[in-house]
Parts: structure tokens; C-alpha cells; sequence
């Protein structure tokens, strides 16, 4: 999640690969061969999603001028917010979610702006985050260096999803919404299914959560059928898989959280 303070935007666009990145890095270069149009010429279209911009959900301004990066993303990272499991489903819920993001990630973390590039609230309503992250996307060109996850903010679109998915999956609908943002930044950057990580693939971080993060490889089918394209194979990861049965969690998480006072 975007909410510890390691997580500062990285001032170099190389990143690092993650244990699983290596693992199915050979597949996805595979995929990209035999899928030319996909990744080149978009030869599917996934639907556009409705996605809120700042100016509507009332963000306040950068402290400072959002960086515009002159390169498209690599990779999608998702990740939970760690707050509460509400059932305000509301537009009211979202917009006050999104502004209390950033008044913590301005105010306490004392970064520019928002961290994240998008955010899909539980009532499925999906914001945008960073300013002008919204209208890179549309370019589908660029992107905007943001802050939320160590070493691949300059290479990477960021997801925040409104909730605390430990022992508990997204609402179906809030799923669906992710699916749907996924599939459609996939299609604007010419990416593959294949690139959809969790947080925890590059920090040693619990985010986004178990039950989410069990679920990034259905997610990762579910935007590929989106894209009109195969179902990504799925590579194992050993050593995590390893660590987890001798010690039954992730590596080192670091503290997830929304202050008290921020949100009702």
C-alpha cells in the first residue's frame, strides 16, 4: 500500500525485478511474440471504464508540478488501502476516500500529490489519483511518476483499492471495477494480461492483502479475456512459496494504514 513512508518516488526509471517478474519474464516475452497486434497495434479494444477525475472529486493542488514521464508503464501494481471493509458503497464514500488519501499522503507523508495513479473504491467507483494520471492514460503515451511502490514508481501504474483484504476478497463488483480499469490500461499502453502485479512482487510489504493477492492470477485472466487475448500462464514462485509454509505470512510487512480522523 502507498501509505509507509518508504515508499518515495524512485529518481531512476530503471527498476528492479522481483523474484516472480524473473520467473515470468520468459513467458511474457513469449506472449509478446505471438501477440503482435495485441501489444502493438491494440487489435482489441477494452470497454472505458468511467474514471472521476481530481477535479471532480475535489482534490486540492500539487504542492509542486506532477512529473510527466516521457516513457509508457511496464507494469500495473495493485494494492489495498488497508482501511476499513465499509459497506457505504456511496459516490459521497469515494470522493471523501480519495481526498483523505491524499490529505495524508501531502500532509503526513509530504509528497506532492496523491501517490497512487487510480483508485477503485468498494462501491466500485473508480478515481483518479495523481493529478494528470487520467489524462496520460487517454494518450496512452506517457506516464506520471508517482509514489507508490520503492523502485517502480517510473515504471509502473499504481491501483489502490479501497478496503483491507487479508482474510476477506473485494466485493464483486469492486473486482469487477479493477478488471475493467486493468483491462483498459493494458489496452492504452499496449500491455499484456501478464504484467498485473501485487505490491508485495517488489516490497516487502502484506499488500495487497492475501485474499487479493490470491486472486491476482484470475485478475490477470480476467483482463486478458477483456483484451480478447490468451490466458496468461501462471509461473510458480518457489522461494516465496517456501517462506510462506515455514512461517504462514509474507515477508516483513510494514504498517498499512489510514489514520484515524481522516475518514468517519
Amino acid at each position: 500500500m502507498t501509505f509507509s513512508a518508504l515508499h518515495q518516488p524512485s529518481a531512476r526509471a530503471a527498476a528492479p525485478y522481483s523474484r516472480r517478474s524473473v520467473l515470468t519474464g520468459a513467458f511474457a516475452l513469449a506472449t509478446a511474440a505471438a501477440l503482435p497486434l495485441a501489444a502493438a497495434g491494440r487489435a482489441y479494444s477494452a470497454a472505458t471504464p468511467d474514471i472521476i477525475g481530481c477535479a471532480t472529486w475535489g482534490a486540492r493542488a500539487a504542492s509542486e508540478p506532477v512529473v510527466v514521464l516521457a516513457n509508457r508503464p511496464e507494469r500495473i501494481i495493485v494494492h489495498h488501502t488497508a482501511t476499513a471493509n465499509v459497506t457505504d458503497y456511496s459516490k459521497q464514500r469515494a470522493y471523501a476516500l480519495a481526498r483523505a488519501i491524499q490529505t495524508y499522503h501531502m500532509d503526513a507523508q509530504g509528497w506532492i500529490d496523491t501517490g497512487q495513479h487510480f483508485t477503485v473504491s468498494r462501491g466500485a467507483f473508480v478515481l483518479e489519483g495523481r493529478h494528470n494520471s487520467l489524462a496520460e492514460l487517454r494518450t496512452g503515451s506517457r506516464q506520471v511518476r508517482a509514489a507508490h511502490c520503492v523502485g517502480q514508481n517510473t515504471v509502473s501504474i499504481g491501483i489502490e483499492n479501497e478496503g483491507t483484504y487479508t482474510s476477506e476478497a473485494p466485493p464483486a463488483a469492486q473486482y469487477a471495477a479493477l478488471a475493467d480499469l486493468c483491462a483498459h490500461i493494458c489496452d492504452q499502453y499496449g500491455l499484456p494480461a501478464s504484467e498485473i502485479y501485487g505490491h508485495r512482487d517488489f516490497n516487502a510489504t502484506s499488500c495487497p492483502g492475501d485474499r487479493l493477492y490470491a486472486q491476482l492470477p484470475t485478475l490477470r485472466k480476467d483482463v486478458a479475456a477483456r483484451l480478447g487475448a490468451p490466458a496468461p500462464e501462471e509461473a510458480a514462485d518457489p522461494l516465496e512459496d517456501l517462506f510462506r509454509q515455514v512461517t504462514g505470512r509474507p515477508s516483513s510487512a510494514y504498517g498499512e494504514y489510514l489514520p484515524a480522523g481522516l475518514l468517519p
